[in-house]
C-alpha cells in the first residue's frame, strides 16, 4: 500500500493567513482543497512538500456568485457548479462550463474536488504518472528526479500534457482569475494562466492563491464542451474541445472561441479556426474550414491513452461535433456513440 509522506498541515480561516502560510516557505508548501490529484500524487512521491496548507475551511472561497457574470470561488466544489449551473436559466449561459464540470472523473471526486484544483491540475503522462520505484526502475524522467523526457529523448522540455477539463471551457467563455498573494492581488484572463511546459505549466508565481474565477455576460453566446477518454466515466481527457460562438441576429458569426485540451503541456486556442469562422453562418462548408484549421494546433505526444495519429486525426472531428451543435444540429446521438466507441475501446 502507497502511504503519505510526513508533512506538517496548516488551516487557515482567511485567505491572508493561508497567503502568509505560503509566504514563509513558498519552494516547500503547496496548497490543497480536495486533495483528490495532489494526494494520489504524494503517495507516488511525485509531489513531496514539507508543509500543506489547507483552504477548506476558508468560507469566501466557496462562494459562487450569479450576477452580472458568474463569480466562482477556487474551493466550490466540481459538484456545487454543476448543481448551480444545472438550472436551466443558468445553463443557458454557461453550458460549455457545465458540460466540461459535469464530465470530470466521478461523483464522488466531483464531491471533493475543486474548480480551482481543476484549472491548476499537474500534468500528466504515462512515464510520470507511475509509482516511485517504476519510475526509478527506468530513471525517472525530467519532470521529476530526472534529465530526460522519455516520451521525446532529445526534447529539451518536458512534454507531459495539460488534462483539465475546466479551464479549456473557462478559456473558450473568456473567464479571468485572480490570485492572492501576501503582495496583493492580480487578475489575468485565465488563458494566460497557462504556459507550454509540462513542468512550469502555470504562470502563477509560487506564493500566489487561486481565489476565484469569473466568467463575463454571455448575452448572444452558445457554447459547447467535447471530451475523449477510454471510458465514458473516471478517466482524464486523451482529447477535449471547448468552443464558444456570438451569433449575431441573421446567423452569422460575430466572435467565436476554440480551444483545444489534452493535446499539449497547456490549453492551446485556434486562432485561425477563429477567424476563419467570423462574419459567416455556421454552414457545413464553413465548419469544415474551421475544423481543418483547429485541427492544425494539435500535436498529440505519445503519453496518454490511444494512438496519437488517431487522436490527431479525430481533432477535426470533435471541432465538427461541436460546431455543429453550437449551430443547432440535434448531436445527442453522436454523443451517445462516442461514449459507446469510449467504453469498447475502439478506434
Amino acid at each position: 500500500m502507497m502511504r503519505l509522506p510526513n508533512f506538517i498541515y496548516r488551516a487557515p480561516r482567511t485567505v491572508r493567513e493561508a497567503a502568509d502560510f505560503l509566504a514563509a516557505a513558498p519552494d516547500t508548501t503547496m496548497l490543497v482543497a480536495g486533495g483528490t490529484d495532489l494526494l494520489p500524487n504524494m503517495k507516488r512521491r511525485q509531489q513531496t512538500p514539507a508543509t500543506l496548507v489547507g483552504l477548506r475551511q476558508i468560507a469566501e472561497l466557496k462562494t459562487i456568485a450569479n450576477g452580472h457574470g458568474l463569480t466562482i470561488g477556487a474551493c466550490a466544489t466540481l459538484a456545487d457548479l454543476v448543481a448551480l449551473l444545472n438550472d436551466p436559466r443558468v445553463r443557458r449561459s454557461y453550458a460549455g462550463l457545465w458540460q466540461a464540470a459535469a464530465q470530470v472523473a466521478t461523483p464522488h471526486l466531483r464531491n471533493m474536488g475543486t474548480i480551482g484544483g481543476n484549472i491548476c491540475l499537474d500534468t500528466r503522462c504515462n512515464y510520470y504518472d507511475q509509482n516511485y520505484e517504476w519510475r526509478k526502475a527506468i530513471d525517472f524522467c525530467m519532470k521529476k528526479d530526472g534529465q530526460t523526457c522519455w516520451v521525446a529523448t532529445s526534447s529539451p522540455k518536458c512534454l507531459a500534457v495539460s488534462s483539465t477539463d475546466t479551464a479549456p471551457a473557462l478559456i473558450a467563455l473568456g473567464a479571468s482569475v485572480t490570485l492572492v498573494s501576501a503582495e496583493g492581488t492580480r487578475t489575468l484572463p485565465v488563458a494566460d494562466l497557462y504556459r507550454n511546459d509540462g513542468i512550469h505549466y502555470l504562470t502563477r508565481r509560487p506564493t500566489e492563491i487561486v481565489a476565484s474565477i469569473q466568467v463575463p455576460p454571455l448575452e448572444g453566446w452558445r457554447s459547447t464542451y467535447w471530451k475523449l477518454r477510454r471510458r465514458g466515466a473516471f478517466d482524464f481527457p486523451v482529447l477535449s474541445i471547448a468552443a464558444a460562438v456570438k451569433l449575431a441576429r441573421d446567423a452569422t458569426v460575430e466572435e467565436a472561441r476554440i480551444v483545444l485540451g489534452a493535446v499539449a503541456s497547456r490549453p492551446m486556442e485556434a486562432p485561425e479556426a477563429n477567424r476563419s469562422l467570423v462574419g459567416q453562418p455556421l454552414t457545413d462548408a464553413a465548419i469544415a474550414a474551421a475544423s481543418e484549421l483547429a485541427a492544425k494546433p494539435s500535436r498529440p505526444m505519445d503519453n496518454t491513452d490511444f494512438g496519437l495519429v488517431w487522436r490527431k486525426r479525430v481533432t477535426r472531428d470533435f471541432v465538427t461535433y461541436a460546431l455543429r451543435e453550437l449551430r443547432g444540429d440535434d448531436v445527442r446521438g453522436l454523443r451517445r456513440g462516442i461514449a459507446r466507441q469510449e467504453l469498447l475501446g475502439l478506434q
